[in-house]
């Protein structure tokens, strides 16, 4: 029997992530069965089970690969000399998650934004997926108070700025403009890079204490 190449191992298992997240982007992850599943990915259900058990364990592998993407961005973007500000970095995380998941695309539309929200509210009922993020978001989180530590190096921020809330709030505004995609649909190019520009520049006008 001819040995089946490890290239050829991660493609089929690319196939089956992304034809198991376009099925929950589209219609939730309780409204998507696993025979949704092999007929997105156009597999068997002996092809699809020699990689994955169910459901289950599909979402968890999707939610650990785009959380491990958005960690190693912002890990990168601590070394750089000078680090990326806000407005540069927040939208290469969100081109890195499109270059690494290129098959999530459905009408010409990424549908990542749509399987984020669906995650989050499985997470609320289910605790194993729910540890599963906790434990990506603390590691994107520790990723982010580095970049927070570099901004402090370069002189970018002030020395006494808390690096941990920083990492909070970037994160949650990331999330919140995914969140407008799902919702809303496009916004206008450029709407998130002018938007955090204009955060930036604002000044504190109360006199110092």
């Amino acid at each position: 029997m001819a040995r089946v190449s490890q290239a050829h191992l991660d493609a089929r298992r690319r196939q089956i992530l992304d034809g198991a997240a376009l099925c929950f982007a589209r219609n939730g992850f309780h409204a998507t069965s696993m025979q949704d599943v092999l007929k997105e990915a156009d597999l068997s259900a002996g092809a699809v089970y020699r990689y994955f058990s169910g459901k289950e364990e599909l979402i968890g592998a999707i939610v650990g690969e785009v959380l491990e993407v958005l960690r190693e961005t912002y890990e990168g973007a601590a070394v750089e000399t000078p680090p990326p500000l806000p407005d540069m970095l927040i939208p290469r995380a969100l081109r890195q998650l499109m270059e690494v998941r290129p098959g999530l695309l459905e009408s010409g539309e990424w549908v990542f934004p749509r399987l984020m929200v669906q995650v989050w509210t499985e997470v609320l009922r289910n605790r194993e997926l729910a540890d599963l993020v906790q434990t990506g978001y603390d590691r994107v989180r520790a990723a982010w108070a580095r970049v927070v530590e570099s901004y402090k190096s370069a002189g970018l921020i002030s020395a006494d700025a808390d690096a941990d809330a920083l990492a909070r709030v970037m994160i949650a505004l990331a999330q919140g403009y995914a969140a407008q995609l799902a919702v809303i649909g496009d916004l206008p190019p450029g709407t998130l890079e002018a938007g955090l520009r204009a955060l930036m520049s604002m000044r504190d006008p109360r006199p110092a204490v």
